[in-house]
């Protein structure tokens, strides 16, 4: 409401101010400012000599995965220019490429610095053919490596992996490659047990899914590669449950013990293929009365003695049961 209070209240006094104003000595004055700046770029094109200054970033290829540069490589240089208005604004208009730089190329036979006329053709080719290089920051650029050490690591993952609620990993989650290689001094590898990932969280993935991971980072160390994929198998479960009978094992012949309640429910996850597959006889709850007999307080914990391989996260309801021992009658 106030923003339209204030609009109501100013919008007479605007309509007033351009009411008043000249409109035909407005649209005289743009013309002839056009106008001049149409004369002023012309003049500028048929200008020669005129300067520039420009910066062009570098990228530098063909690397060596066993070699570190003894000094930083700078990102981009600075060159100044002379040519007539008419390149020199072709320039300033122009996209601006990387400089590539061919490491391997420039210190084959030894050479590490590069510098002079091999330089300068580099610069030479984002130019113009008429365009005069007056100056160049940095003069050279040392490309000198000192040769690293090597060691293979698996990757190793950090971070978590959720899925939605009718899904469940269905096997450990594998890397593409499983491997990678470390360069570094041999103190820097002889610490590393393996490539841990930066911390990554997957949520909520409903199918099977290859994702990209990064390598993180340690000081000192190159990985190569340093991007790899993560193999996540992703399947579609149900939950079921089955109802196991208690038994015993290692009971004395002189004796018989009973369980309160006999039985118990084993509730678990399974896929949809796999679940008409299970059936009661799968699952048995065995304990050991030599490990039970002489509890206090009559309670037992259950554990699961047998259950199917394909099952997940299997839950036994209840946790524990009473249980008492009776004499068998001799007969």
């Amino acid at each position: 409401m106030e923003v339209k209070a204030i609009i109501k209240k100013w919008l007479p006094g605007i309509k007033a101010f351009f009411s008043t104003v000249q409109w035909k000595n407005v649209l005289a004055f743009l013309f002839f400012l056009v106008l001049a700046f149409i004369f002023w770029l012309m003049l500028f094109f048929q200008k020669e000599n005129v300067e520039g200054t420009y910066r062009i970033p570098l990228k530098y290829t063909n690397i060596p995965d066993d070699v570190v540069f003894d000094n930083p490589l700078p990102s981009f240089l600075e060159v100044s220019v002379a040519d007539n208005g008419a390149q020199i604004f072709r320039l300033d208009m122009r996209k601006r490429d990387s400089l590539e730089i061919d490491v391997a190329e420039i210190t084959e036979g030894n050479n590490t610095v590069l510098q002079g006329d091999q330089y300068r053709q580099l610069i030479r080719n984002q130019l113009f053919p008429s365009t005069t290089i007056r100056g160049y920051y940095p003069m050279n650029i040392s490309l000198a490596t000192s040769k690293l050490q090597n060691k293979e690591l698996p990757v190793i993952f950090d971070g978590e992996i959720t899925t939605s609620r009718a899904n469940l990993v269905a096997d450990s989650a594998t890397f593409i490659p499983e491997v990678v290689m470390a360069y570094g001094s041999q103190q820097s590898l002889e610490k590393l047990k393996g490539a841990v990932t930066e911390y990554t969280v997957f949520k909520n993935l409903k199918a099977t899914s290859q994702l990209p991971v990064k390598i993180n980072n340690v000081e000192g160390v190159k990985f190569i590669p340093s991007r790899v994929d993560i193999y996540i198998p992703i399947r579609e479960y149900t939950e079921r449950t089955i109802e196991v009978p208690i038994t015993a094992t290692h009971i004395p012949s002189n004796l018989d013990v009973k369980f309160f309640p006999s039985r118990a429910n084993v509730t678990f996850s399974v896929t949809l293929d796999e679940y008409k597959k299970i059936v009661p006889e799968d699952f048995s709850i065995k304990l050991d009365y030599r490990k039970f007999h002489s509890n206090e307080d009559g309670r037992v914990e259950l554990e699961l003695t047998d259950a199917p391989s394909s099952i997940i996260n299997p839950r036994i309801s209840p946790t524990s049961v009473e249980f008492l021992f009776e004499s068998k009658t001799k007969r």
